[in-house]
Formats: C-alpha cells, sequence, structure tokens
C-alpha cells in the first residue's frame, strides 16, 4: 500500500499521505514517498498548477512515527525530512495544506511549509517537542514565528498546548476554518480559482514572496525589481479574452 497517494485532476495535484490507521505518523519510508511526489512535480510546472497536501482518514498527521524510529526504520540521511520539507515549501506551484484532527510537532512542520493552510474544525495544531525532550530539526524555529510571530510561537513551543482550527485562523496559522465534511471540497474550490489565472503569475509571485522574505524592506523591493520574470507569453491573449468578455 502506497504511504502517499498522488491523484491529478485537470492541473491540481493532491498529494494524500496515506496511514489512517497511525493518524498518518510520518515515518521515514512514509517520507521517502512523499520526496519521490515532491520531486516529481518540482519538474511538472506546466502540467500541475497547484497542490494540495492532505491527510486521509481522522487526522492530517500525529507527526513523528516514534515507534518507527524505534523499530529502525531510518531516513536515507540525517536531514532527510527537513529536506523534503524545504522541497515543497520551494515548489513552483502553490501549495495548500489541508488540516484535520491532529497536526503535531513533526506535522506542524511539514504543513508550514505550505503556502497557506486551511483547518478543519476538528483541527489540533501542536508542538509536542517538549514532551519528548526533543527539539525542532524540520523548521519550526523559523517557520512557527514566520507564521504567527515570535511571542506565540514561543507560547506554542514552551507549552506544548493544543490549538483549535479556529484559534489558528485567529492567530494567523491557518487561513480559515471550515466544518471537516467541506474541508476537501473548499479547499479544491479555492485551488480551482487560483488555477484559473495564469500560472505563469501564480509561479511568480511564490517566488518573489518566498525569497523576498530573506531581504529587508528595501532589499525585498530591489530583488523584486530585479527578478520578476514580467509578462507571459499568454497576456495578448488573456487580454483579447477579456474583450470579448
Amino acid at each position: 500500500m502506497a504511504l502517499v497517494t498522488r491523484r491529478d485532476d485537470n492541473g491540481l495535484a493532491v498529494l494524500s499521505l496515506n496511514r489512517p490507521e497511525a493518524l498518518n505518523a510520518l515515518s521515514p519510508s512514509l517520507f521517502v514517498e512523499l520526496d519521490a511526489h515532491v520531486q516529481a512535480l518540482n519538474e511538472q510546472q506546466d502540467e500541475i498548477g497547484v497542490v494540495i497536501l492532505r491527510g486521509e482518514g481522522r487526522s492530517f498527521s500525529a507527526g513523528n512515527d516514534l515507534k518507527a524510529i524505534q523499530s529502525g526504520d531510518v531516513p536515507p540521511v540525517p536531514t532527510f525530512q527537513s529536506s523534503t520539507i524545504d522541497l515543497i515549501e520551494n515548489l513552483p506551484q502553490p501549495v495548500i495544506c489541508a488540516v484535520q484532527g491532529h497536526c503535531y510537532t513533526g506535522a506542524l512542520e511539514l504543513a508550514l511549509s505550505a503556502d497557506l493552510i486551511v483547518a478543519g474544525e476538528s483541527a489540533k495544531f501542536c508542538d509536542t517537542h517538549g514532551k519528548w525532550g526533543m527539539s525542532p530539526k524540520w523548521g519550526m524555529s523559523r517557520r512557527l514565528p514566520q507564521r504567527v510571530g515570535v511571542q506565540r510561537a514561543k507560547q506554542m513551543m514552551y507549552s506544548g498546548a493544543p490549538v483549535s482550527g479556529a484559534e489558528a485562523v485567529a492567530i494567523g496559522l491557518a487561513l480559515e476554518c471550515v466544518p471537516d465534511a467541506e474541508l476537501l471540497d473548499h479547499v479544491t474550490a479555492m485551488a480551482r480559482s487560483f488555477l484559473e489565472n495564469s500560472w505563469f503569475t501564480l509561479r511568480a509571485d511564490k517566488m518573489l514572496v518566498n525569497q523576498g522574505q530573506n531581504h529587508g524592506h528595501w532589499g525585498a523591493l530591489e530583488f523584486e525589481r530585479r527578478n520578476s520574470p514580467g509578462r507571459s507569453p499568454e497576456v495578448a491573449e488573456r487580454i483579447k479574452a477579456f474583450g470579448k468578455g
């Protein structure tokens, strides 16, 4: 059985963590499959315009699979999981993460690689590194403060207290909170609305915003001026179609 499945539909790719019986715990073997899908998507930007990342069953993911570690399931290299998460963040396509149920620790680090997080009402976001006497290695200390601010990130990390889907929206961790039964349809509709726009622009927007975060205010403006890819080959066609409308 595949630990990560992929379904493509008219420019949209849906990646699903597929260990529902284990709350989609993030074993090294699961990451190997996830990495392969992400590598493929990176080469398919003309075929795939938006990616949804989600989990099968009642949880997005309960986090790192401690049982797998104990059983000897190890990643190809020590930094494999963090590198895969980096690859997701750097995909040319926008990535939407749909979260229901548990999104704990390593799963939160994974979700934070997405451009947008949409929560179901059952979602629980939590950093439990402190519970196990561990420290983050997959990007938590950088990406969580970027998303919610330094003070709130420290509170989440120090306390290990879960954050609900509604609270995640309030603190800027998630974009929206919707009923679980509507979650996949909601994020799919969101992705479809993105796909109606120029994929060239989607990719340019993501690159410019992400890379701009590596600079101060004036440096980011200069980066945009120097690195914006400008107009796509479809500009004339889109303007013509607008005129006919």
